[in-house]
């Protein structure tokens, strides 16, 4: 069953509630600290960072971001983390930041969207593994759960190594 939800762009004030719905989803610090380590490097894109609420509630529910990445030379985007409070789990919150997040990118003419996560979620989004239109994931033995989403900018002469923003690399 959905609940009704409100996606908007990340605010100020929002900060604090995203950070802390991503430790919630998780249930540790990391993917907290890796949208702080995030949020001041220069890979940030506030146009692509959203938050959600319930109906007329205030508090921060649910957050996702994209961020500048690379295939080859190409700029794209990568998406996460992504996180659900967890009382709200498989209530359409998480799919609802997907679409919002996907066609924002989109508009804003970014030609692709890598992640990493389970095919079997993903695919309803238009994820496919990377490997099959040539983006090769950071670590070959992602290649199983690393999959891209092709936007309307999106050429099928970008292929080569999928390279994250660098506070990936101190995961």
């Amino acid at each position: 069953m959905s609940v009704p939800v409100v996606v908007s762009r990340e605010r100020s004030r929002d900060v604090a509630g995203a950070r802390a719905v991503q430790v919630a989803a998780f249930g540790r610090e990391l993917e907290a600290s890796l949208l702080d380590a995030l949020r001041e490097c220069d890979a940030w894109l506030p146009q692509l960072s959203f938050v959600a609420r319930t109906g007329d509630c205030d508090e921060v529910v649910g957050h996702v971001v994209c961020t500048r990445a690379h295939v080859a030379d190409t700029p794209v985007v990568a998406l996460g983390p992504i996180g659900v409070a967890p009382g709200l789990h498989h209530k359409g919150v998480g799919s609802a930041l997907m679409h919002t997040v996907l066609g924002a990118a989109d508009a804003l003419g970014e030609p692709l969207v890598g992640l990493l996560g389970d095919p079997g979620f993903y695919q309803r989004f238009g994820f496919v593994l990377a490997d099959s239109v040539g983006v090769v994931p950071p670590v070959a033995q992602w290649a199983p759960h690393f999959q891209v989403r092709a936007l309307a900018g999106y050429d099928a002469g970008i292929r080569g190594g999928f390279r994250y923003a660098a506070p990936f690399d101190d995961l």
